[in-house]
């Protein structure tokens, strides 16, 4: 594919997720003509393209892609054969390409690419280096799995045509159904990250040594000149790295490691560390962050943001400006009785306990109501089924929603919700499961938790989609009690 000119017709099938729809969004920033369609979309990317006047559709026509003189077309990764628009491009030899295929070509280009890895974190991490290397005046394009709120974008084109820098969220799920390679592997890194690697994806991985593989070969494309940053304390990455074609520095919380936080300190609003650098004290970090994770994807930025010529001052300052991306922690609202309803990304076992225990470290004297949706195609399968029993120390009362799409597997491979619940009760948990029968979902769940609220509690989401509205529909509620 040769990089097309602004002003080219550019069409996305599949418009509605995350990064599909940010890469559309910078693209028509950028003077391409872009359209797309998909279904069920909702906030926060739905909202996203409807302000940015990106014209898109419900559903799957295939006379939408005739009725513009299209020029390229982006297959999405959810796309697969049987797609009515997949096919009315293929019979008319229109001329397809990968999201990240069209990112590496006309956006990263000729520019100095970062990216950042790893089964949890990524977002947080990408969002902020984005962040440093923008309030260093070094007006970085990027590439994050959401809403980064410094920028209010997901996605942009660098401020420089080359020469300049493209921070990248990579990801090791597969590009597309005619390439399954990971996406990391179109971004060539200069600077890569990775942060943590678990097994993840088991639709598409069999075991971790798959996922070790694809790593290896990310690992591959990095130039000697270039430098490959990993999280020091977890042994899959350091494995990774331990033949990686290029220099390799680490991060941890352990001085011996070439990034460390040591001295850590913990406020009511805050954490702060001393940074050392091989060993040298550098100076005093202050994140408005809480937990072990959000340290070391500080580190990570860090570290990136460094070996980019960015000076520890400027770093430090950043910081402290930081946003968070919507979705990872988010407060979406305080209410009256001093309830706090977060939301958060989290969907997999490790990355929940997180969520948790920093809450938990937060809020040490407040109870916590998690509500968790099983709907990736990792945490709808039992292949976590124990893993799950613990991630749900830090909460005192757990509320599990409907498995997502659970036709897909056979009962024998399904995450069995009630085997989750009576081993969380047994813990001392109070669990509300709702029933796959019910008609009133999520509605059974509001009213659960009406019930059982008391003043000052803590009610997070856990999903990875819309939890069928809802944030929304707990909104209103704790609104309506103000």
């Amino acid at each position: 594919m040769s990089t097309m000119k602004p002003g080219s017709s550019i069409y996305f099938i599949g418009i509605g997720g995350t990064a599909m729809a940010s890469v559309a969004v910078a693209l028509s920033q950028a003077g391409y003509r872009v359209s797309g369609s998909d279904t069920a979309l909702y906030p926060p990317m739905s909202k996203y393209l409807e302000e940015h006047a990106i014209n898109y559709r419900s559903g799957y026509d295939p006379d939408f892609l005739v009725e513009t003189d299209l020029d390229l077309v982006v297959v999405g990764n959810a796309v697969s054969r049987g797609n009515p628009e997949l096919e009315r491009a293929l019979n008319e030899r229109m001329q397809l390409v990968s999201m990240p295929e069209i990112v590496s070509r006309n956006l990263i280009g000729r520019n100095r690419s970062v990216v950042i890895t790893g089964t949890h974190g990524k977002t947080t991490t990408t969002s902020l280096t984005a962040w440093l290397f923008e309030h260093a005046g070094l007006q970085p394009g990027f590439l994050i799995g959401g809403i980064a709120e410094n920028f209010n974008a997901g996605c942009r084109a660098s401020g420089r045509d080359h020469d300049g820098y493209f921070i990248t969220e990579g990801d090791e799920y597969d590009t597309a159904y005619f390439d399954k390679r990971s996406k990391f592997m179109h971004y060539r890194p200069d600077i890569a990250v990775i942060n943590n690697i678990e097994f993840d994806h088991a639709d598409i991985f069999t075991s971790i040594e798959d996922i070790k593989r694809s790593f290896r070969q990310f690992t591959a494309l990095i130039p000697s000149k270039g430098v490959l940053i990993v999280n020091g304390q977890d042994a899959v990455a350091s494995e990774i790295s331990d033949n990686a074609p290029c220099p390799v520095e680490r991060f941890g919380m352990d001085e011996t490691f070439d990034w460390s936080a040591v001295n850590i300190q913990s406020g009511t609003d805050s954490t702060s560390f001393q940074l050392l650098h091989k060993g040298n004290k550098t100076g005093t970090v202050t994140i408005d962050q809480f937990g072990e994770h959000n340290i070391l994807n500080t580190l990570a930025a860090i570290a990136a943001s460094s070996h980019a010529g960015i000076p520890f001052s400027s770093i430090q300052k950043a910081i402290r400006l930081f946003k968070r991306p919507k979705r990872r922690m988010e407060v979406v609202g305080e209410f009256n009785r001093g309830l706090t309803l977060f939301d958060d990304f989290a969907h997999h076992p490790t990355a929940i306990h997180a969520t948790l225990s920093s809450l938990r470290q937060r809020f040490a004297d407040r109870r916590i109501i998690a509500c968790f949706e099983p709907r990736s195609n990792t945490s709808t399968r039992n292949v976590f089924q124990h893993d799950f029993e613990n991630a749900f120390t830090d909460a005192d009362i757990v509320i599990i929603g409907k498995v997502h799409r659970p036709e897909r597997y056979r009962q024998s491979q399904r995450l069995d919700t009630r085997k989750l619940s009576s081993a969380l009760t047994r813990s001392g948990k109070n669990v509300y499961v709702s029933a796959s029968e019910s008609a009133t979902y999520p509605q059974d769940i509001v009213a659960f938790i009406e019930d059982n609220l008391r003043d000052n509690d803590i009610i997070i989401l856990l999903s990875n989609g819309s939890f069928n509205g809802l944030k929304q529909f707990l909104t209103e509620s704790f609104l309506k009690k103000s």
